[in-house]
């Protein structure tokens, strides 16, 4: 921890921010029918929220603030979306965690030089750096990349190995020309996966949950049909 410590007030927040392509954002003219399955499914409890262009972020949008009052049906969006605050990629970590402390925020949207969104940093970040890895069940793991979510239902990202998603599902999608979820949804769909397309293979729905320009980072898959217990299938 010490060494952390000692390292933390060498680097900056470009160092190890989240980069913009990674970001999982709110478009805040979507109906909250499409926003309450990107919350769930992604696990994060705070969200960037953007209006038309993802340049152009309004706020910030806690999750615990909307689950609290999503059944009522007039629900303004606007009304729950905490303004944002924007920090550059040159501002040291020990300052960063200083503000966190001071002002209770907990996430922060990083600006170039040019003045346009690069990425986003939280509190957790800045502390991983000094105490080590804080992980909880939506981390991205080196070795786990697909999480149920129901009795037959899971999350996975889009950068899972083909072999290992296989192997986990006893299916046989194919991975000669792909190595990963991403690059097979990909080549069968014939453009980079949108979210909210749908595709169903070997017995499996696919749903993009989590996409940007480049590439889906997060799917649902749900099996088509439920497995036969062994009752049923003796």
């Amino acid at each position: 921890m010490i060494s952390g410590a000692l390292e933390v007030a060498d680097m900056t927040v470009a160092d190890i921010m989240v980069s913009r392509s990674r970001m999982d954002m709110l478009d805040i003219r979507s109906p909250l029918s499409e926003l309450l399955p990107m919350i769930t499914e992604t696990g994060h409890s705070r969200f960037p929220v953007f209006e038309g262009d993802r340049e152009n972020i309004i706020g910030v949008l806690l999750a615990k603030d909307l689950l609290l009052t999503w059944s009522d049906q007039t629900l303004d969006l606007r009304a729950l979306v905490r303004p944002p605050v924007f920090i550059p990629e040159t501002k040291p970590l020990n300052e960063l965690l200083q503000e966190f402390r001071a002002s209770r925020n907990h996430l922060a949207i990083v600006i170039d030089e040019h003045g346009g969104v690069s990425g986003l940093v939280t509190m957790e970040d800045v502390l991983e750096q000094i105490v080590g890895e804080i992980e909880d069940e939506f981390d991205e793991a080196a070795e786990k990349t697909i999480f149920r979510t129901g009795e037959n239902s899971w999350r996975a990202m889009g950068t899972t190995e083909i072999e290992d998603f296989n192997h986990m599902f006893h299916v046989q999608l194919p991975d000669d020309e792909c190595d990963t979820l991403n690059g097979w949804l990909a080549a069968e769909l014939g453009h980079i996966p949108r979210r909210g397309e749908r595709f169903e293979s070997q017995g499996l729905v696919f749903t993009v949950v989590g996409a940007d320009g480049k590439r889906a980072h997060w799917l649902h898959v749900q099996r088509a049909e439920p497995e036969p217990t062994p009752e049923h299938a003796a």
